[in-house]
C-alpha cells in the first residue's frame, strides 16, 4: 500500500493577501478540494492511502465536507494536521493552556487522524529560537550538537503526544547542506548516517512506547535540495538514504518503518521515486511550479497515476 501525503501550506490565505489560496474564501476552496478528490476517485484507490495535511483553520471544514461522502468513496482518504505541540491536554492535568500552539488532543478533536512531526521548516525554526539565546551555537560544534539533540527531543515529545492521542504520524527527517558536507556520496555517507540516525531514533522511540495500533511513516526531506534553483537528489542517493532509515529502524527498535520521499513528489519524478524498493510513497507540496504556482486535484491525480504506473478510472 503506497502512502501519499499532501502538505497544503498557507492555503488558508488568499493570493491577494500573500498566500496560495486561489479564492478569497479558503473554507470554500478546501471544500471544493475534498469534493474533487472524491469525484476523481482518489479516496478509494486500491493501492494508495491519501492524506491531506492541513493548516489548523481548514481541518474541520475538510472533515465536515468528507462526512457527507459515501464511506466507500473515502475509505483510504484522511485529513491530518501540520504538527502538534510538545505538551498536551490530559484529564486532571493541563486543561489546555497552550495559547498559539496546537495540542495533539485538539487536532484529534477537530477530526484530524494524521500529524506531520519534525518537518524541516519546524526543525529550522526551533534551532533559530535556540540561536537567538545562544548566538555561539553557529560557531561552536559542542553547543550546536546540544541544540540539535534538544530539537530531536522536542520532536520526540510531539510524536509521542500525537500517538498517545490516537493520531497517525508522518515524521520528517533530513540533512542540511552543512550536515551533509562536501565530497562524493561515499564520503558523505557517514555524515548523513550520523544525522539521520539521531532523528530517526528519536521518532521511533515514541513509536516503541505508544505506537501500537497506530500508523507511522518517515518522510525523508533532503533539506539541502528543497527550494527554487536547487538540484534534487538522484535515485542512488534516495535509495541509500531510504534503505539506511529502514536499517536504523530494524537494528534499533525491530521496526521496519514505511519511508516516503518528502523532497517533493512531482509528476516528473514520481515514476523514478516509485521504482525505489525502499520507498513506500511520497509527500506532495504543489502541483504547479511555473507561472502561478499552486495546487489542484487534477495535478495530484496525474502525480499519483505516474507513481502507481496506471490511469485512475
Amino acid at each position: 500500500m503506497h502512502k501519499i501525503f499532501v502538505n497544503l501550506k498557507r492555503f488558508e490565505v488568499s493570493r491577494t493577501a500573500g498566500g496560495l489560496c486561489p479564492v478569497d474564501n479558503p473554507v470554500q476552496w478546501i471544500e471544493s478540494v475534498m469534493e474533487q478528490t472524491v469525484a476523481f476517485g482518489l479516496g478509494c484507490l486500491e493501492d494508495v492511502q491519501l492524506a491531506y495535511m492541513l493548516p489548523e483553520g481548514l481541518i474541520a471544514a475538510a472533515v465536515r465536507k468528507l462526512s457527507g461522502s459515501p464511506a466507500s468513496k473515502i475509505a483510504r482518504l484522511a485529513v491530518g494536521c501540520q504538527g502538534v505541540h510538545w505538551e498536551d491536554i490530559r484529564p486532571g492535568k493541563n486543561f489546555g493552556a497552550f495559547t498559539t500552539s496546537l495540542p495533539a488532543a485538539s487536532a484529534k478533536n477537530l477530526g484530524a487522524t494524521w500529524a506531520i512531526i519534525g518537518h524541516s521548516e519546524e526543525r529550522k525554526a526551533k534551532l533559530q529560537v535556540m540561536q537567538t539565546f545562544e548566538p555561539g551555537i553557529q560557531t561552536n560544534p559542542e553547543l550546536q550538537a546540544k541544540a540539535t539533540a534538544a530539537v530531536n527531543s522536542l520532536i520526540q515529545a510531539e510524536a509521542l503526544n500525537a500517538l498517545q492521542d490516537g493520531l497517525n504520524v508522518l515524521m520528517c527527517v533530513g540533512e542540511t547542506a552543512e550536515e551533509r558536507g562536501g565530497g562524493t556520496l561515499e564520503e558523505q555517507k557517514p555524515r548523513i548516517e550520523k544525522v539521520l540516525a539521531a532523528q530517526v531514533k528519536a521518532g521511533l522511540a515514541s513509536v516503541a512506547e505508544a505506537g501500537k495500533g497506530r500508523d507511522f511513516a518517515i518522510g525523508y526531506e533532503p533539506v539541502w535540495a528543497i527550494g527554487p534553483g536547487k538540484t534534487p537528489p538522484g535515485q542512488e542517493y534516495i535509495s541509500f538514504v531510504s534503505a539506511l532509515i529502514k536499517r536504523i529502524g530494524k537494528e534499533s527498535f525491530g521496526i521496519d518503518p514505511v519511508v516516503v520521499y518528502g523532497g517533493g513528489l512531482k509528476e516528473d519524478n514520481a515514476a523514478m521515486i516509485a521504482s525505489i524498493g525502499s520507498i513506500g510513497g511520497g509527500l506532495v507540496g504543489l502541483t504547479r511550479f511555473t507561472g502561478e504556482i499552486g495546487f489542484d486535484v487534477d495535478g495530484l491525480r496525474k502525480i499519483i497515476e505516474k507513481y502507481i504506473g496506471k490511469a485512475i478510472a
